[in-house]
């Protein structure tokens, strides 16, 4: 396997362009970033920015340019005008030295720089940045996407604020600052299985006429949580032990600390990288271009396109050779007396199941407070309707201030006994519960048991009456994320549940087109 020495790395997706050598564990970063004079990024103007400005950066950090041996660029996902422009520099760079070029994936880029940086091996990476917020985790050399923002990402969204109120770009750090003195209001939170949005919450904060203080500390409040609440859901989800952070939100001293508290509760650790890592930076492309050269991988210059929507389940991870092997399974559910979800304790008894909503230390008291009392109250009246309508859920025994007691369903997780044939009955099951007009929320295979063939749902925590086709299109998109995610015959099992999911509901074909139309959906707005 050739070893290549000194790769530049040239990153400018959006408003920061920035270059680094990464020669032999010895970085030199250099950044020189677009501030807009108002408003947000404008993809010409920063465009402009780095073509003016890519050879002073270049210079920087590369004094000898005989000794490189390699060249790499951020590829996407970006503003079109500038990854070409940053293209457009490493396509000469590469071709004037004789060296080969390598397109990076910019989100990808962010994940390796933050397992050189902290050293963690394996774990689920919350990726909150400008136009992306993903929970990502690897498996058969791929990183698969468990969940996602369904609209703009978190950092898009504190910038959206912040602008409203005629604050500096970026948005993040003086939000932080007028945080510290706030105190919470009321604000909507939007959470979807191990997806979530921040529109909603963009729009009622820039309408609030509580003082500015107390806003900023409610939106960061709000959306941080709801970052930790799907993080948890995939940690669980998983068994992983280990969390990641990274992208340029993830500098912001709060989060870290919600995440912190949240990862003690779980006994996983957190890992965040040096400040100069989170954000957007040569770094990153340097390091990601050279272990990808050193795998084999390299681009023609003809061909080397760049990919504004470029999602990081999209790259082929051809230099990695660490197998996470096998998840450890659960013990079969027969002999679990007590387990802790997401979002719940769970004590099983043996012929009952008590499950109690516990505070989350990392959300704010008021918050999780409503957050229980609404989920308590929404579970128990939709598992009854849902029970009424024929789909097979666990009966309601009784209902105590946090506490639901429901009958116990003996059987296997969905995610311990993944084939086509369950996959086809937990279609059938779903498509019950959509006929009735109900849709679950977190539709993963940690929610679903197979009980003598038939597929029981559980967990009905995140749970709506919705007749809308988006509703329950994002319900099939949090289950296909999951399977993808986690299994290695993903198109066999999607198609087994589609089939299933055809023959009880007559809306089918409507709800699997909106799946589609959500799955592609461009995240950088």
């Amino acid at each position: 396997m050739p070893v290549f020495g000194r790769i530049l790395g040239i990153e400018g997706t959006a408003w920061n362009l920035s270059a680094a050598v990464f020669d032999n564990d010895l970085i030199t970063l250099h950044s020189k970033p677009y501030r807009p004079p108002s408003g947000g990024i404008h993809p010409r103007e920063a465009a402009q920015h780095h073509a003016s400005e890519m050879k002073a950066v270049i210079s920087k950090v590369l004094s000898e340019p005989d000794g490189i041996t390699g060249v790499a660029f951020s590829q996407g996902p970006g503003l079109g005008p500038c990854l070409r422009t940053v293209a457009t520099a490493a396509r000469s760079l590469a071709l004037g030295l004789g060296v080969p070029l390598v397109g990076v994936n910019h989100c990808v880029a962010h994940i390796e720089i933050g397992r050189y940086a902290t050293g963690c091996s394996d774990p689920v990476v919350l990726y909150a940045s400008g136009a992306n917020t993903q929970v990502i985790g690897y498996l058969n050399k791929r990183y698969r996407i468990f969940g996602e923002t369904l609209d703009i990402g978190i950092g898009n969204a504190i910038d959206k604020f912040a602008r409203s109120k005629g604050l500096p770009h970026p948005g993040g750090p003086a939000i932080e600052e007028l945080a510290r003195k706030g105190r919470y209001v009321d604000l909507p939170y939007t959470v979807k299985g191990m997806d979530l949005a921040f529109s909603g919450l963009v729009s009622a904060a820039r309408e609030c006429r509580a003082p500015i203080e107390d806003v900023c500390y409610s939106l960061q409040e709000t959306a941080f949580a709801m970052c930790c609440e799907v993080t948890e859901r995939a940690l669980a989800h998983t068994g992983k032990e280990e969390v990641l952070l990274v992208g340029g939100v993830g500098a912001n001293s709060r989060f870290e600390e919600m995440l912190s508290q949240m990862c003690a509760d779980r006994d996983a650790t957190l890992f965040v990288p040096e400040r100069k890592y989170l954000g957007d930076n040569g770094a990153m492309i340097a390091y990601t271009g050279k272990i990808m050269l050193e795998s084999g991988y390299s681009v023609p210059p003809e061909e080397s396109y760049v990919n504004p929507s470029f999602r990081s389940d999209q790259v082929e991870v051809t230099w990695r050779h660490d197998d996470p092997g096998e998840r450890i399974r659960d013990k079969p559910l027969d002999q679990i007396t007590r387990t802790t979800g997401a979002e719940a304790e769970v004590l099983l008894g043996e012929s009952f199941v008590e499950k109690r909503r516990v505070r989350k230390v990392y959300r704010q008291q008021e918050l999780n407070d409503r957050l229980i009392a609404e989920r308590t109250r929404a579970e128990a009246r939709l598992i009854a309707s849902s029970r009424k309508e024929g789909v097979p859920t666990p009966v309601i025994q009784d209902i105590t201030g946090t506490t639901i007691r429901m009958e116990r369903i003996y059987g296997s997780l969905l995610k311990d006994s993944l084939s086509p044939v369950h996959l086809e009955e937990a279609g059938r099951t779903v498509g019950m519960l959509h006929t009735a007009g109900i849709v679950h929320g977190d539709l993963t295979t940690s929610n679903l048991i197979i009980r003598e063939e038939r597929c029981v749902l559980i967990d009905f925590g995140l749970s709506l009456a919705s007749s809308e086709i988006e509703a329950r299109g994002v319900d099939l998109h949090v289950l296909f994320q999951t399977l993808e995610s986690t299994t290695d015959n993903f198109s066999e099992l999607k198609e087994a549940f589609t089939r299933g999911y055809e023959h009880t509901f007559s809306g089918a074909d409507e709800v699997l087109a909106r799946e589609r139309e959500i799955e592609k959906r461009g995240r950088y707005l």
